[in-house]
């Protein structure tokens, strides 16, 4: 049996610390092992501590971009999932290059929460479709993610697979494309793999960029552009 995740929570608000760790508390698979207040707190607790993800607002009071450098400093194999507020694209940029593996806004739904925080700690890259739109709409380029080279060699992708990836591409959930495609959850995330195996990628926008690249999706309905 697989064991449950280790989550630290760290967030200034005590409400929403209190409200995630009761509702992932509630779900069997998740341990919340801490909730901590400031980045500095936080930091402090990494030195004896090493969980396998960490939620934080890394933009809220008591938390900056250099926490996030401390988070990866010190414990490199912790995943960093940033939940906040903010509506700023290069502040989410500065946030995914400071060392952030994946971002979700806080009026994202549950299910999107939950789903960013297995995807994360599973060892991919989650952004929730707020996040691509507000890159997409402040003209942030894509390069500015650092994002790994994407092949346009061809691919062999199941039929399946393709329809995946364009709802993917279009920013929608695990969730939703289940339902559009009458599939389960754990059948597209099995393919959201098998695909980010085909094209050697480990994050969702690189695999926005192939999907563009390769034809898949207009360039008038993807989130990212390659201008």
């Amino acid at each position: 049996m697989q064991s449950s995740i280790s989550i630290a929570i760290a967030d200034s608000s005590p409400v929403f610390r209190f409200g995630l760790k009761s509702i992932l508390e509630s779900k069997p698979g998740y341990n919340v092992v801490a909730e901590i207040e400031t980045g500095e707190q936080l930091e402090f607790w990494l030195k004896d501590n090493v969980p396998d993800l960490i939620v934080l607002d890394c933009l809220a009071s008591g938390f900056s971009v250099d926490t996030v450098v401390a988070c990866s400093r010190l414990r490199p194999n912790t995943k960093l999932l940033a939940i906040t507020s903010s509506h700023s694209g290069q502040s989410i940029v500065n946030a995914l290059r400071a060392g952030i593996t994946s971002y979700v806004k806080k009026d994202c739904s549950m299910d999107e929460v939950l789903e960013a925080i297995d995807e994360t700690s599973n060892g991919g890259t989650f952004f929730c479709g707020q996040i691509l739109g507000a890159i997409k709409a402040e003209n942030i380029d894509v390069s500015d993610l650092e994002l790994a080279e994407v092949s346009c060699d061809p691919i062999l992708l199941t039929e399946r697979e393709i329809e995946v990836l364009t709802h993917i591409s279009e920013g929608k959930t695990n969730v939703q494309i289940a339902d559009l495609l009458f599939l389960s959850g754990h059948t597209v995330n099995t393919h959201r793999k098998n695909i980010m195996q085909k094209l050697g990628v480990n994050n969702t926008a690189s695999m926005v960029m192939y999907a563009v690249k390769s034809g898949f999706v207009s360039p008038n309905r993807f989130l990212f552009t390659n201008s």
